[in-house]
């Protein structure tokens, strides 16, 4: 079963070499039950170890069931050591958070066969333990945490089992429990190499080698046990193994041990596990709350700015300069009807033009007054300036042409002057002139300190004639067809203008005013889509601050379990195995850090509506961009950690204290 030719182990202590094991040779049969004497630092650990393929020698060669396998890649190894060598410990190595059961399945999750795990409480019957099968390692005793041991060593029923001190730990009665499971695997054919001291426990074996500093010095038969029966083994075993195995595709199973492995792992340390999980949840809950304030805050200006108009151009008399000194807007062009028609001809550039006047205005129903902003306007300034009203009807050509006394009223008006009441219909006096309410304005809010719903349209011929006393137009809005047709618009606008003034080109620019409202529009959605882009920064370096936090904690958690990793390799856990474990846990814990981060950051950003009455948008994609973001840092930041976790040696693993 197990022959190795001139085997050298050297190890470097500071500047001290060690040479563990020298020119050692070595046969041991199938179904013998060899026990490796000498002192502490004789090699016999170390040549444990590496017959149990838990190290390499320097030099040598080691034939396993007659495949050399000095020259398998450490998943290899891994893999043969879980199908044919079982290990018992001085130390006993449980996992303190999982039951007796649970312990012994272990290597039944790294050979890929959860579905047998009837055959660990097989086992742990086997071995006497039946009515503590679901206990845990603290609430057993040295013997019986041993046993649970062995029985581990047993599940994958492999034809070795090594035992390094196994009852170095435990009293004279649990010592011969324990040699009396090991006498009766060997009876059934197990090949059992025990490393001891104690002459009492090698004087169980059937062949006792001796060992001081680092060769063997002696291999002796013990005469009076009869020789155990061998079993057959082919001499393709390892090989098989290994072509199975390559040829095996593992299934969602192995996922599910994983995650099981992780929770479990979780569970036991929960107040790490929760600082872990705070960080991203944290993380994740102020990216939403962010990015949710600054799309309120976005479609909140939006909807001011869509007050205004889209494409839209003002033009407004300009304050010219006469011996320097600034005049009264309009003092010298004014605006008339005729520059309204003039500019009308437009059309293959411009979709609405509307003349308007404004003036304060004292307005009375029944006992109560307001005074508010009166503006006359043209019928196209319903679409223009978004005013359709949304109770009642806007006024039409035939009742500007006629002077009617018609007027539409905002919000604030009607609220300050019919409080709940139904205004449509009744009549108001605008400076003491009877007007009939024909409709309400839509809400459009306030823009710094002005409130846009603070105002009453009238017929701009009504305003002009009838109400405020004007002869000239103060402004027109003109909207032009496309955004590409604005700065055209603006440009014919203006030279018919200057043609219409007898302006010269050069005094244009003192003369009127043609302001560009998509270039005022351009410039807030831009600041706004910066705030945006600034709050979700900051909530990102909070996430980013969660997976510096989750390293942290793997990176002691990996400390902390440096001997169950060294234990799980023993047990035929490779590489890739380890950091999988320790990589699904890191995701896991972000995952919980994000969908409650989730949860917590639409509550804030509900909770920021209700108190403040801040607008916020919560909408599904700095949802899933958390989300995605807080498992991708689960992935960065818990790669490092797994990382160190696989590559641990297992030897100095299970030496770590």
């Amino acid at each position: 079963m197990i022959e190795v030719k001139n085997l050298y182990k050297t190890y470097q202590m500071g500047d001290i070499k060690v040479e563990a094991l020298r020119d050692v040779s070595l046969k041991i049969s199938t179904g013998e039950f060899v026990a490796i004497m000498g002192a502490s630092g004789s090699g016999k650990s170390t040549l444990m170890h590496v017959l149990g393929l838990l190290d390499r020698p320097d030099a040598g060669q080691y034939f396993l069931a007659g495949t050399e396998v000095t020259k398998l890649t450490d998943k290899e190894l891994a893999l043969v050591r879980n199908r044919l060598v079982g290990f018992v410990f001085q130390q006993f190595h449980l996992l303190p958070r999982m039951s007796a059961l649970e312990n012994a399945e272990l290597p039944l999750i790294y050979a890929g066969k959860r579905h047998l795990k009837d055959r660990a409480a097989k086992e742990i019957e086997e071995v006497g333990l039946k009515d503590r099968m679901f206990h845990k390692p603290n609430e057993m005793s040295g013997g019986q945490q041993q046993r649970v041991a062995i029985a581990r060593s047993l599940v994958n029923d492999p034809p070795i089992i090594f035992a390094d001190e196994p009852t170095g730990n435990l009293d004279s009665k649990s010592k011969e429990e324990i040699i009396t499971i090991l006498k009766k695997l060997n009876a059934k054919g197990k090949t059992i190499v025990v490393v001891t001291h104690e002459s009492e426990i090698a004087a169980h074996a059937r062949r006792i080698i001796s060992m001081r500093d680092g060769q063997i010095i002696s291999d002796k038969i013990i005469s009076g046990e009869a020789k155990t029966s061998e079993i057959a083994f082919s001499e393709n075993l390892v090989k098989d193994i290994l072509s199975k195995s390559s040829s095996t595709v593992k299934g969602g199973i192995e996922f599910l041990d994983y995650l099981r492995q992780a929770i479990s792992a979780m569970l036991a340390h929960k107040m790490r596990a929760f600082l872990s999980i705070l960080g991203i949840l944290i993380g994740v809950a102020a990216v939403i709350a962010m990015i949710a304030l600054g799309r309120g805050a976005q479609e909140s200006i939006e909807k001011q700015l869509s007050s205004l108009g889209s494409n839209l151009l003002l033009i407004r008399p300009g304050s010219p300069k006469v011996g320097g000194i600034a005049m009264q807007s309009g003092s010298t062009t004014r605006f008339t009807f005729q520059d309204l028609t003039a500019i009308s001809k437009l059309t293959d550039m411009i979709k609405y033009i509307s003349p308007s006047v404004t003036s304060r205005a004292q307005i009375v129903y029944a006992n109560k007054n307001w005074n508010t902003q009166a503006e006359g306007v043209g019928v196209a300034y319903e679409q223009l300036r978004v005013a359709t009203p949304t109770v009642g009807r806007f006024f039409s050509e035939q009742e500007v042409k006629m002077r009617n006394k018609v007027v539409l009223l905002g919000t604030t008006v009607v609220r300050e002057l019919f409080g709940s009441a139904n205004p449509i219909g009744e009549t108001i006096r605008i400076n003491l002139i009877n007007f009939k309410v024909i409709g309400i304005l839509p809400q459009k809010g306030a823009t710094g300190f002005r409130d846009q719903d603070d105002t009453v349209l009238v017929p701009i011929t009504t305003a002009m004639y009838r109400l405020l006393g004007k002869q000239y137009i103060d402004q027109f809005y003109v909207e032009a067809k496309s955004p590409d047709l604005v700065d055209p618009a603006q440009e014919a606008v203006t030279k018919i203008l200057v043609k219409e003034h007898h302006i010269a080109a050069k005094d244009a620019e003192d003369a009127f005013q043609v302001r560009n409202m998509s270039d005022i529009k351009a410039a807030m959605e831009s600041s706004t889509k910066t705030m945006s882009l600034l709050l979700g920064c900051i909530a990102a370096i909070s996430l980013l601050v969660g997976g510096i936090g989750i390293m942290n904690i793997m990176l002691v958690s990996v400390t902390e379990r440096t001997r169950e990793i060294g234990l799980r390799k023993a047990i035929g856990a490779n590489n890739k195995d380890i950091m999988t474990q320790f990589l699904i846990e890191a995701v896991l814990m972000s995952f919980i850090g994000g969908v409650s981060g989730i949860a917590l950051g639409t509550g804030v950003s509900v909770l920021i509506t209700l108190f403040s009455g801040w607008a916020v948008k919560i909408s599904l994609f700095p949802i899933l961009l958390a989300t995605t973001f807080s498992l991708i840092v689960g992935i960065v930041f818990g790669l490092w950690p797994a990382q160190k976790a696989s590559q641990l040696d297992p030897i100095e693993a299970l030496r770590y204290e």
